[in-house]
């Protein structure tokens, strides 16, 4: 399968057909039903798609995080340096998860003990995987904070989290995920309860950050104003599968499957400073308890036909990257443009 890391090198993360199901007394949700992607050393992957589709299962099952009724079923791969983490015991996940693997979850306030100072909880971060001393892991949550753009950082270390701005707040969540400098950092939604000031702050600091120590970074979002920003390559999900995946300029500049395109034209841009109104995908993402049959986009496709309804398509090569829609097996030239840059 071609993919971000198709340059010849092993992928830093690899992962094949993974389905993480939730078996429930209503019946088995497929959250994650058959994705693959790979991640290479010190790229930036977008995973992007709306609420539902299975991002954030996608992240949790990476870590590890993944609780009853969830499970990832027979089948699934992903590969960590060449490890595989499916079956993988509890206590090498732990030491990976926070060690080499470092996430950033969507609402920090939730995510913080708001019993313990921000120092500590970096420094606990820091022993939990290394062999050092209080002080020195107080060191390491003093250097973190100054690394991540928090001014008297010394004095920061005895704030507790509900003293912090909503932004600080999320610097600090940066500070714990990179503590122990990590090969991949998980950001998931970063910027979703910040303004868009902060937000901008938060993706510049990512950015900035992912460049210095040279890590991977899968980052998780519906927001493709986020991705153009951050990200090398862009995995598409809808439904619990990845419908496209490319290079993020070719992607944003011609799309290849009707849903990129349609969450393109979604984005606020000429025909609403027109007073024009944006134009938004009819209906809403399938139950994962029951996903349609044939192409999972279908019944909200514009360009829906037979074949969309009866038979799913794969992942198939395109231009630019990999696309799973019918319009596109052995067609040619795409049938979908976005007006952008070519």
């Amino acid at each position: 399968m071609s993919g971000p890391s198709s340059t010849g090198s092993a992928p830093l993360v690899r992962i094949r057909d993974l389905s993480t199901w939730f078996h429930t007394r209503a019946g088995i949700a497929r959250a994650v039903d058959g994705v693959s992607f790979d991640i290479a050393a010190g790229q930036t992957v977008g995973l992007i798609g709306e609420s539902g589709c299975g991002k954030s299962v996608t992240a949790m099952s990476i870590t590890g995080l993944i609780d009853r009724p969830g499970r990832i079923e027979h089948g699934s791969s992903i590969k960590f340096e060449g490890r595989e983490l499916v079956g993988a015991r509890e206590s090498t996940l732990r030491a990976i998860r926070g060690n080499e693997i470092g996430m950033i979850f969507q609402e920090p306030m939730s995510s913080l003990n708001p019993v313990y100072t921000v120092g500590t909880q970096i420094a606990e971060a820091v022993r939990a995987h290394q062999d050092v001393s209080q002080r020195e892991a107080m060191d390491r949550a003093i250097e973190m904070l100054a690394l991540v753009g928090i001014a008297v950082p010394e004095r920061r270390t005895d704030d507790y989290p509900h003293e912090l701005s909503g932004g600080m707040r999320q610097r600090v969540m940066i500070a714990i995920a990179l503590a122990c400098e990590p090969k991949m950092l998980i950001a998931d939604e970063p910027t979703t309860a910040l303004d868009v000031t902060i937000q901008a702050q938060i993706l510049a600091l990512l950015a900035e950050l992912r460049e210095r120590l040279d890590m991977a970074m899968l980052l998780i979002t519906h927001d493709l104003g986020v991705i153009s920003q951050i990200a090398d390559h862009v995995v598409v999900m809808y439904a619990g599968r990845v419908v496209e995946q490319g290079a993020t300029a070719a992607i944003l500049a011609r799309p290849q499957h009707p849903y990129t395109e349609a969450l393109l034209k979604s984005i606020p841009g000429v025909a609403t400073e027109r007073g024009q109104p944006l134009p938004v995908i009819r209906g809403a993402v399938p139950s994962p308890y029951d996903w349609p049959a044939g192409c999972r986009f279908a019944p909200r496709c514009e360009y829906v036909f037979d074949r969309c309804i009866a038979e799913e398509p794969t992942l198939a090569l395109v231009p630019g990257g990999l696309s799973a829609c019918w319009l596109r097996h052995g067609q040619g030239e795409p049938k979908l443009v976005v007006s952008g840059p070519s």
